[in-house]
C-alpha cells in the first residue's frame, strides 16, 4: 500500500487509498478535519473539488469519449503510441540503475488529459512502472479508464490483494482520478515521469510533483496535421505551432530529445465523423462545412494524414 503519495485535494493532508473510501488524515487542516473520498463503483476517485470545477462538467462529453474510443480502436493513432510506448520504456530502462543505487524501486508515473485511456492502458502493459497514475478533469473519461483497467485486473486494489498471495505479479497498477492538472493531488517529488498527450501544459505544477531528474513526455500535433482536413472545414487554416510552449518549460526542464511520426488517414463517414467528433473541428466549423465533408466521404474515403511531435524533457536538478 502506498504512504503519502496523494495529498487532499482540499486540505494537502496526507490522503491513504483504500478499496472504498480514501481518506487524508487532517493533519494540515486548522481543525483537524479529514476529508473522504469514496471510490466508485467503476473503480475511479473523483478528486476534483467544487471550488476547482470552472463548470457543471468539466472536460471531454460522453459523445466525445465514445466518438474517440471508436476512432482510436481501429489503430488509427496505433504509431504514436507506439513511439510514447517506445519512448518510456528507454526512460524506464536508463532510470532503473539509478533507482536500484538511491534504494528507490517504485517507478511513479502520471498520465495527466488521459482521456479515455487509450495510451495509459498501452503504458500498462509494457510493463516497468510499478504505479500508473491516469488523471483527466472529464468524469466520463475516468469511467471508461477504470472500467477496461477493472477488467483487465489492473486497479489499485486488485494489485493489492494479488501481492498479498504467495505469488507475487509484477503488474502495473492503475489509479484513475478526476483531478485538475494544476491541482494534482500528489505529494511533491514523488513521481518518476509524466505523459501529456494533447493536453495542457503546466510546468510548475508539473516540476512540483516530479523528483529531480524525472522525465516528462509530451505528445502534440506536428505542422501539416490533419491539414487536408482543415482546408475542407475551414475558410483560412492556422499552422501548428507545436513547440510554442518550450520556452515555458525552460526554467524546470531541459528538452532532451524530440521525435516525429506520422500515418496516413483513409476515412470512410462512420471514422470521419467520429474524428470531427473528437476534434475542436466539431465545433468551430460550419454546420455546411461539416455535412459537405461527410457527404464527400460517402463517394470514396477521405484522404489526410495524422502528424505529430513528441518531446522528451528532464526536470532541472532542484539547486
Amino acid at each position: 500500500m502506498l504512504v503519502s503519495l496523494f495529498i487532499c485535494p482540499i486540505c494537502q493532508s496526507p490522503l491513504q487509498p483504500a478499496a472504498d473510501t480514501w481518506r487524508c488524515d487532517g493533519s494540515l487542516h486548522p481543525k483537524q478535519t479529514s476529508h473522504p473520498f469514496d471510490v466508485a463503483r467503476q473503480g475511479y476517485v473523483n478528486l476534483l473539488p467544487v471550488q476547482q470545477k470552472k463548470s457543471k462538467a468539466p472536460g471531454d462529453s460522453q459523445q466525445s469519449i465514445a466518438a474517440r474510443q471508436r476512432f482510436l480502436s481501429v489503430g488509427y493513432y496505433q504509431p504514436l503510441r507506439d513511439l510514447v510506448c517506445e519512448k518510456m520504456a528507454v526512460l524506464l530502462s536508463t532510470h532503473q540503475p539509478a533507482m536500484a543505487k538511491d534504494n528507490k524501486s517504485k517507478v511513479r508515473w502520471l498520465d495527466i488529459g488521459c482521456g479515455e485511456g487509450y495510451y495509459t492502458q498501452a503504458m500498462a502493459q509494457q510493463g516497468g512502472i510499478e504505479t500508473l497514475i491516469a488523471a483527466d478533469i472529464s468524469k466520463p473519461a475516468l469511467v471508461e479508464v477504470a472500467k477496461i483497467a477493472k477488467a483487465a485486473h489492473l486497479l489499485w486494489y486488485q494489485q493489492e490483494k494479488e501481492d498479498r498471495t504467495d505469488v507475487t505479479v509484477a503488474k502495473t497498477a492503475i489509479y484513475p482520478l478526476v483531478t485538475s492538472a494544476a491541482h494534482l493531488p500528489l505529494r511533491p517529488h514523488s513521481l518518476m515521469g509524466i505523459s501529456s498527450i494533447f493536453s495542457p501544459i503546466l510546468p510548475e505544477a508539473f516540476a512540483e510533483v516530479l523528483q529531480d531528474k524525472g522525465y516528462l513526455v509530451i505528445a502534440k500535433p506536428d505542422v501539416g496535421h490533419l491539414m487536408t482536413l482543415r482546408e475542407a472545414l475551414f475558410d483560412s487554416v492556422r499552422e501548428h505551432d507545436s513547440d510554442k510552449f518550450l520556452p515555458t518549460l525552460a526554467p524546470y526542464f531541459k528538452l532532451i530529445e524530440t521525435h516525429f511520426v506520422s500515418a496516413p488517414l483513409s476515412l470512410s463517414t462512420e471514422p470521419l465523423a467520429d474524428l470531427l467528433t473528437m476534434t475542436p473541428y466539431a465545433y468551430r466549423a460550419r454546420v455546411e462545412n461539416r455535412q459537405a465533408l461527410l457527404a464527400s466521404a460517402k463517394a470514396e474515403p477521405f484522404n489526410t494524414e495524422a502528424k505529430f511531435v513528441v518531446y522528451i524533457l528532464q526536470k532541472i536538478t532542484d539547486k
